[in-house]
Parts: structure tokens; C-alpha cells; sequence
């Protein structure tokens, strides 16, 4: 099979296309539609369903389930009545950068509104995580994310009441956590352990985030270590996967 030269390294190989060559008719409206977003900004209107249908001769319905695929992949995003071009998704990096400095990095405006702040005894499973005892306070600091006013995840903070007994006082719920503890309480990251898995949202996540339950999402668990080795934070956070991608750096692998 000859690869073709104009191929994005990233995109599927042959554009997706099976080698015998027949290509279901919404899949080939879904790349003329994909190679028109390519040329225009987020924000950008789309047509309508009966404009592109007989822009490509089709049917309403082959249109309607090209769109539905580009807005579940993110590259169209509903406003109002309406369907707007998404524009590129934000890219988080795996490190011990805060969600802040990483939304930040990409030139655009992060943000967080507090669900609820509360304190209640540790329960057996999360104490084993902490490295607490059964029964030892906990805060549980929950908070939707934003990037430019758009709400893109759902993140929920477990960490030690003994360790920051002033978070209900004097945070900030709109700022980095990370600088919080880094700044007023002057502990270091350490190292940490995350694990990554595809899922979707409960009905309650959904309408917190502001998106249909059948939205695929990028699931986040992290424990957290301060630089003496020591079980800091245990966070659980959900980013809209059709808003998000992560990276990282890989080394050298030990034989």
C-alpha cells in the first residue's frame, strides 16, 4: 500500500479509507466537512444541515450523522440554536503543572467555579490512598473547569484537613490549588501516580459540565506526593474528551 505524501502523520492511515475503496457516504460528507473546518476559526458558523445537504447532494439524515461524529470528536461545539467550528483542543500535559499553568500556557483564560467545599471523616478506601487513618479529616474541594468561560471538566480534591487546615479560610476556589499549598503553606510536589481511562459522565457530572451523558470523557485519578515522599492529595478529575488531549515526554526506557 503506497502511503499517501499529503498524509497527516496524526490522521488515519488513508484517510481512514478500507482498501477495497467503498466508504460509507456520511463518512465521505464528514471529511469534505472536516477539510472546510480546517480553513476557518473557532466561533465560525456552521451551515445548516439542509445548506450542506445540498451542497453535497445528500440526504439530511448523511449529513446529520457526519455532524454528530465531528461534534462527539470535538470539532464542532453547539452554541445556542446553533453549531460552531470548536477550534483546536486544549492540551494538558501529565506533569505536576497545575490545570492553571497549563491552560495558561496555551494563551487561554483558566478559570474554576466552586460546587462545594466540606470536611468528613476519611473513609477506609481514600485513608488507604492518603496514607490517613480511618476516620482522620478530609477536605473534598469540588469545582467545575473553565477555559474562557467554556466549562471543559469536573474536578474533585481529596487532601489531609491536618495538612491544610486553612483551606475553608483563606483559598481562593477560582485559583491554583498547586499555588496555594506551593505559596501560603509552602509545600513542594513531589512526585505523583495518575492513571487515565475513557468513560462517561454520570447524569450529575453531565449537567455540571453542561454536556450530554453520552459524551465521551477523559478520567483522571491522581495521588499526589510532596517532596519528602508523603501522600498528599488524591485527585479525581474529568476532562471532556472532545475538548481535550494530553501529552507527555517520554525517556529512554531501563532494559
Amino acid at each position: 500500500m503506497d502511503y499517501p505524501q499529503e498524509q497527516d502523520p496524526g490522521a488515519p492511515v488513508r484517510g481512514g479509507v478500507p482498501e477495497h475503496g467503498r466508504v460509507p457516504k456520511y463518512y465521505a460528507v464528514k471529511a469534505r466537512i472536516s477539510a472546510l473546518l480546517d480553513t476557518w476559526e473557532g466561533g465560525t458558523p456552521l451551515p445548516t444541515e439542509r445548506e450542506l445537504a445540498a451542497r453535497y447532494e445528500v440526504a439530511r439524515e448523511t449529513v446529520r450523522q457526519a455532524l454528530r461524529e465531528l461534534l462527539l470528536e470535538g470539532r464542532l461545539r453547539r452554541q445556542g440554536r446553533g453549531t460552531v467550528v470548536a477550534g483546536p483542543k486544549l492540551e494538558q500535559p501529565l506533569s505536576l503543572a497545575s490545570y492553571t499553568e497549563g491552560v495558561r500556557r496555551q494563551g487561554r483564560r483558566p478559570g474554576r467555579s466552586l460546587i462545594g467545599l466540606e470536611r468528613f471523616p476519611c473513609p477506609p478506601a481514600l485513608a488507604a490512598e492518603l496514607g490517613l487513618a480511618r476516620g482522620e479529616a478530609v477536605w473534598h474541594l469540588e469545582r467545575v473547569l473553565l477555559a474562557d468561560d467554556e466549562r471543559v471538566g469536573l474536578e474533585s480534591t481529596y487532601v489531609s484537613v491536618g495538612r491544610v487546615p486553612g483551606l475553608d479560610r483563606d483559598f481562593d476556589p477560582d485559583s491554583s490549588f498547586y499555588a496555594y499549598l506551593r505559596e501560603r503553606l509552602g509545600i513542594v510536589f513531589g512526585a505523583a501516580e495518575e492513571r487515565i481511562e475513557t468513560v462517561l459522565a454520570s447524569p450529575r457530572e453531565a449537567l455540571l459540565i453542561g454536556t450530554p451523558p453520552a459524551l465521551p470523557m477523559l478520567l483522571l485519578h491522581r495521588v499526589s506526593k510532596d517532596a519528602e515522599g508523603r501522600r498528599l492529595e488524591r485527585v479525581r478529575t474529568l476532562y471532556r474528551g472532545d475538548r481535550f488531549s494530553f501529552t507527555t515526554r517520554l525517556g529512554e526506557a531501563a532494559e
